[in-house]
């Protein structure tokens, strides 16, 4: 692993843990809150002691989606559509289904889990052209 895999895992762990706040904690947050009293979600000041958490899994987010996209990437294809591709990809492979399960086994309103899975999808598509821009396997910054 070179100086460039270490940069991109942390610009793509940063940018995922931003994206994240900005689609569970401001544009679902009353989707939440409001499911917060039936005991399916953390209150706020429960959940801040568990942020240590969201920082380990959004550090295994970035260096993990970097090291697949380095594998995968295919040099002289166009950038952004490997990005897309890879984002896509991951979406479909883990986030997705992850909703989905979370669905089957936790009683939560389906247009939360439709939101979650849009905005993931979202999410994952922006990262995917976030690494294809920062190109992981390029030798030099």
């Amino acid at each position: 692993m070179d100086k460039r895999f270490w940069i991109c895992g942390i610009v793509v762990s940063v940018a995922a843990l931003l994206l994240d706040f900005l689609i569970h904690g401001v544009l679902l947050q009353p989707d939440y809150t409001a499911l917060v009293p039936r005991g399916l979600f953390r209150g706020p000041e429960d959940a801040n002691a568990y942020l240590p958490y969201m920082v380990a899994a959004h550090l295994l987010i970035g260096f993990g989606l970097t090291w697949l996209y380095r594998k995968g990437m295919e040099p002289g294809r166009p950038v952004l559509g490997q990005g897309l591709r890879f984002g896509a990809a991951v979406a479909v492979m883990a986030t997705i289904p992850g909703y989905l399960v979370y669905y089957a086994v936790q009683p939560l309103p389906p247009g939360l889990v439709h939101k979650q899975m849009i905005f993931g999808t979202i999410a994952m598509l922006l990262l995917g052209m976030l690494l294809a821009w920062l190109s992981p396997a390029r030798k030099s910054l």
